[in-house]
């Protein structure tokens, strides 16, 4: 069981560097455009997170998931709705608070004991 649950953190660590991955290369770029790596990085940092979730049992702190899932979500929508509508490009500030709630949602998973 702690293969599967290393697995689980590494793809979602993997989902994370393809959202912020992906977010720098469109600024780097300077179109403020959705990728699919953000696409791609936040479906899998869903689907692990809510695993992960699943498999933490008693012990898991409900404040801090419950706060880590709301932003997910919140993250999926913004990059997702642009996506399906198929826009060239968001509005900067669009842009913007995607990668800064990418940053934040990391800064939960590591400052918040």
């Amino acid at each position: 069981m702690d293969f599967v649950e290393l697995l689980l953190r590494y793809l979602h660590l993997l989902g994370f560097a393809a959202v912020v991955g992906g977010w720098f290369t469109a600024w780097l770029s300077k179109r403020y455009k959705i990728n699919t790596a953000m696409l791609y990085g936040i479906a899998a940092q869903l689907a692990t997170g809510i695993v992960l979730y699943g498999l933490a049992g008693e012990d898991a702190n409900h404040a801090k998931l419950g706060v880590k899932f709301l932003l997910a979500l919140l993250l999926a929508v913004m990059i997702a709705v642009p996506w399906w509508k198929k826009r060239k490009t968001v509005a900067p500030g669009h842009f913007w608070a995607i990668g800064g709630m990418a940053l934040v949602t990391a800064g939960v998973a590591v400052f918040w004991s």
